[in-house]
This record gives structure tokens, sequence and C-alpha cells, in this order.
């Protein structure tokens, strides 16, 4: 059975970056970020590894039910909350934690009789993303409206999000977090706001719990730090097949709209990946790959299901071998995502099913 692509995912690099979170917050409870099927990484299987995390989060309830019904048993916080009755439902049915950040939601909340009280909830309070949350003037009358209703047991926290974390001493980080600061009226009142840059560069604003994501996954949040820099272990490494080896002649092109002419006569591998598989088309004719521990050029335009490679340079390359697309100490995601202009949260969530997920304890 052929099985490739593959994404080869290092489970003991991946409990390696939370001790990496816990040594860097020691008196910080843990909520991991496992939204986005665990950014690609495959959410069921990357919650189990990390069962050392107090508490996940996700985006929408349908992630949060999907993990309840695995048997995940850790709190999961829906960041998204709910916008329906059905929803609210649902999210005290199978006792998962709604993030609050609009004035509807609780609305929603104050109007809905629930069988059983939601726990660990949180008001997300808008500090200067203007994306999700409520203004810092409102928060103080929707905390007493949360506090007050029969449908929430326990201490709400008070939430919210950097929107430049990933830049070093931003003084809108502060004031981000200064705003977050005013409305803590009780010693008891757990706060989040750290994400994986901030966890990494921003000590003072970890609070009482810290949300790494993409720091689990062994990337860099940080521009001009590496990941390896940052004693962080790469934990999906993407890998396939060469299919076809083809020998161009001087003048003659590869793949669609002939984007490649080779200048001389040239070997080349067809390898089994393609923007079908989440393999960005932004990555044609820039982007290397590795064959037989050796760096080789994508040539051509990256098509659905194949790239071409030149492999003119290398030895004695055959149908079967492996290709490496990222995941290597010397061809890592941060360098992939730099030449596709664009970020490696996106490489690796875009990462299609197609794509076998294979779990494996490696080195850490």
């Amino acid at each position: 059975m052929q099985n490739y692509p593959v994404a080869n995912i290092n489970l003991a690099a991946l409990k390696h970056n939370l001790s990496r979170v816990k040594q860097l917050a020691p008196d910080c409870q843990v909520m991991s970020v496992i939204k986005a099927n665990a950014y690609g990484h495959g959410a069921i299987e990357v919650a189990n590894a990390l069962d050392d995390s107090d508490a996940f989060a996700v985006a929408r309830l349908d992630e949060g039910l999907r993990l309840r019904e695995s048997g995940i048993t850790k709190p999961i916080v829906i960041l998204e909350g709910v916008n329906s009755e059905e929803g609210i439902h649902k999210a005290a049915e199978h006792s998962l934690s709604l993030v609050f950040h609009h004035e509807s939601q609780i609305n929603l909340l104050m109007t809905t009789q629930l069988k059983s009280p939601l726990n660990f909830c949180w008001l997300m309070v808008e500090t200067g993303m203007h994306r999700l949350g409520l203004a810092v003037e409102n928060c103080q009358d929707a905390l007493e409206q949360l506090s007050s209703s029969s449908n929430i047991l326990g201490q709400v926290g008070l939430m919210s999000h950097f929107a430049n974390a990933d830049t070093i001493d931003d003084s809108r980080n502060i004031q981000q977090l200064t705003n977050l600061k005013q409305l803590i009226t009780q010693d008891e009142m757990p706060t989040s706001m750290a994400n994986s840059a901030a966890i990494l560069s921003f000590p003072d604003s970890h609070g009482d719990w810290i949300r790494p994501g993409l720091m689990l996954y062994g990337i860099s949040p940080l521009e001009g730090q590496s990941a390896k820099e940052l004693d962080l272990k790469p934990v999906m490494q993407l890998e396939s097949q060469i299919t076809a080896i083809q020998e161009l002649k001087e003048g003659e092109q590869v793949g669609y709209g002939g984007d490649w002419t080779a200048q001389q006569a040239t070997k080349i591998a067809i390898v089994s990946i393609g923007y079908g598989d989440g393999y960005s088309r932004q990555l044609s004719n820039k982007a290397s790959v590795i064959v037989q521990g050796q760096l080789a050029a994508v040539v051509g335009r990256v098509s659905m299901d194949m790239i071409a490679v030149d492999v003119s340079k290398l030895g004695n390359i055959n149908v079967g071998d492996k290709v490496t697309l990222w995941g290597d100490e010397n061809l890592t995601l941060e360098t992939i995502a730099e030449l596709a202009n664009t970020i490696p949260y996106e490489l690796v969530c875009q990462v299609s099913e197609r794509v076998i997920r294979e779990y494996y304890n490696g080195e850490a």
C-alpha cells in the first residue's frame, strides 16, 4: 500500500516543547491550544500526548465535541464561544468551557435554562487587537452578569489576546496588558493573555494561565530567532517519494506554462506532493527539498499532486527514494514559509487530510 505523502509527527518532540513552556513559566497553568486540528498535527493524538497540560483550547464547539467524543477529559475552552441555544446546551452537556466575547453571548446565557452549569468560563476583553472582546468600560457589568448567573459555576476569568507579541518590546503589548490588568478587582480572578510569543519574550504577561500554540509544534513565533535557538523541537516532518524520473535535453520545459527551461541536460525527479496536499503553489521555482541528504531545487510550477525537482547534481536517484519537504534541521518549516511569503501557521494548517499522519516517539 502506498502511504505517501506522510506527515511524521514526533510526539516526544511535542512533549519536550510542553516541558519548555513550563520551564519558561513555572508558576502558570498551561492551556495548550490545539485548534485547527492541532495546527494540522491531529488534535486527538496531540491532546493525548500533551496530557500534562492543565487544559486545552480550541476555536469552535465542534472541535471540543470531537475531543470529548474521543475520551479527552481535561478542561476544554471554546475560544469563540457559542452563538445559539443549541450550542450552549451542548457545551454544558459535554462540560465544555466558554469564552464570552460579545453582549449577545451573555444575553444568550442569561435567557437559557441549562440542566447543568458551565464551569471554567472566561470573559474576552478587547485590549487593542479589535477582533473579539468587550470594550474595557463594558467589562465590569458583564462580569457581574456572568458571576450572578446560575448557569455559571466558579470564578470567571479575564482573557485577551496580543496583536503584536511577536514584536519584542513593542509598546502596544505593554498597553494591552495594562488595559487587562485594570479590570482585575479580586486576587483570585484568573487571567490569560500570553500566547507563544509572549511566553518567550514578555514574562510580565504570563498571568495565571498561558496559552501556548505554535511553540508546542516546534515552530518559532519570533522573527529572527529559530526554533533551535529557542530550544524547541520540530514536531512535523513532511515527506514523500519520487514517483518518476525524467531526462531533459537543453531547452526542454517542465510543468504547466513552461515556467522552467533546462539550460543543459537535466535529470528531473517527480515527487508525489502538490497543493492538493497542502504544499503551497507559492513555492514554485523557489523551494528546495532534501533527497539523499542533499538539497535539490523545486523547478516549474507546483501542481495539484506533483512537484518536479532538479536532481542532476545528486548521485544514483531512484523511483521510491524518500523526499523531505520540511522538518529537517537543514530545511526548516520557517525557511519554507519565508520562501512561500507566508507564516508557518498557514503551511502546517493547510496540510490536507489526504496526507497520512504517522505518530512516533522519536528523539526529543
